[in-house]
């Protein structure tokens, strides 16, 4: 990289440098231009030496860019208050896999801006590993919609024991009426979840019934396919907000076709894995 190769990216108006910015990422995601690759390398590298906004937006492209190098000088910018662009460190942490970030990312879930404990919420769920969950069951029960939903996103991520523990307790004990999010999570933890949500879609709570049936239709699985067709032909049932239970059926086993569909365009076979992202239902 030759040095005046980063001065469009440091002189001029912002506005002329943002343009260079979005030109070389381009041309990164076009054809795995290296010298590009190197000046916005450059930049995570020497951020202090550059405008704010132009490393924010360069953040939400590290995985285009980024590589090992860049470990140390994002630890320094997860740590860095002065230059305040530690959500977008966080960002690039998480994009490039580096798991050195979890004990910084721990200290930010109670940061007192709202974006840097999204991104620690985040980051944590791809990054961390069982130890964190008892950092992040606690916000399973914060009062903000969004905070709920990242955090049973990031424990249906790491799984195991004590996140399904953490989750299936929600359910049970439902502290808010909409929990799609929740339903969402546990679906994730298939195989080994569907016996369960089954013997709950057979409970005397509505509620309870609902949620299974939003859950069961997001696992993608056939072994759910006759509890969900049992509850649309006989489950009357009425949830605290309004909700018919059957209705969660009918749309649980809609969804549940759109994942197996979705699974067999991409070749993977009937079976969703486990612990994977799947597009889930929008209920709640």
């Amino acid at each position: 990289m030759h040095p005046d190769d980063r001065l469009p990216l440091q002189d001029g108006d912002l506005e002329t440098r943002e343009e260079y910015l979005y030109h070389l990422i381009e041309r990164c995601r076009a054809g795995g231009d290296d010298d590009a690759a190197e000046v916005l390398r450059a930049l995570v590298r020497d951020y202090r030496d550059y405008h704010r906004g132009l490393y924010t937006r360069a953040m939400n492209h590290a995985a285009v860019f980024g590589d090992a190098s860049l470990e140390e000088p994002l630890l320094a910018a997860l740590a860095d208050t002065r230059y305040n662009c530690q959500a977008w460190a966080a960002m690039g942490c998480t994009a490039l896999g580096f798991r050195s970030a979890v004990p910084a990312l721990r200290t930010m879930l109670d940061h007192p801006q709202w974006i840097m404990r999204e991104q620690a919420v985040i980051g944590l769920g791809e990054l961390g590993d069982e130890s964190v969950v008892p950092d992040l069951v606690p916000l399973l029960g914060n009062p903000t919609d969004w905070v709920r939903e990242r955090t049973a996103e990031a424990l249906a991520a790491i799984g195991g024991p004590a996140a399904l523990v953490a989750l299936w307790d929600e359910l049970e004990n439902r502290r808010f009426a909409r929990i799609g999010y929740i339903a969402s999570a546990l679906a994730r933890f298939t195989p080994d979840v569907i016996p369960r949500l089954v013997e709950v879609a057979g409970a005397d709570d509505p509620d309870q019934r609902y949620w299974a049936a939003v859950a069961l239709g997001s696992t993608g699985d056939d072994r759910a396919v006759a509890t969900l067709e049992r509850m649309v032909a006989d489950d009357k049932g009425t949830t605290v907000f309004d909700g018919e239970v059957r209705v969660a059926a009918r749309k649980g086993l809609r969804t549940l076709r759109r994942i197996q569909a979705a699974i067999a365009a991409r070749g993977h076979g009937a079976d969703p894995p486990r612990n994977r992202a799947m597009p889930g239902a929008s209920t709640g």
